[in-house]
């Protein structure tokens, strides 16, 4: 199975945001993969609205997108994170996968 990272939105509406990267960690696992969402994960115990606590969640985030095989772009607006994610990827030749909103509807 590849690992995948799933790169979503998760400033402004947090929760509504993190219940959609859950969403789409399933989508993943039905098409086969291993989903990492550190944003799902890390905002249960780091405050994301506190600068050191976001940069470490970014930080380690970027450590477990090294070990993925691609990263899964989902959502119609690329934040600042998520650009740092891409950014991220592309330098480093991690595949990226842009993910329309329909593909992910009966996840």
């Amino acid at each position: 199975m590849k690992r995948v990272y799933i790169c979503s939105p998760l400033r402004g509406n947090v929760e509504e945001n993190r219940k959609k990267a859950e969403r789409y960690c399933r989508y993943a696992v039905r098409m086969g993969a291993i989903p990492y969402a550190p944003h799902a994960y890390f905002t249960r115990f780091l405050n994301n609205d506190v600068p050191e606590e976001r940069d470490l969640g970014m930080c380690e985030g970027l450590f477990w997108l090294s070990l993925c095989s691609e990263i899964w772009v989902f959502g119609d607006v690329i934040t600042a994170g998520m650009r740092k994610e891409i950014d991220y990827a592309q330098s480093h030749h991690i595949f990226v996968r842009r993910v329309l909103g329909k593909a992910v509807a009966n996840a």
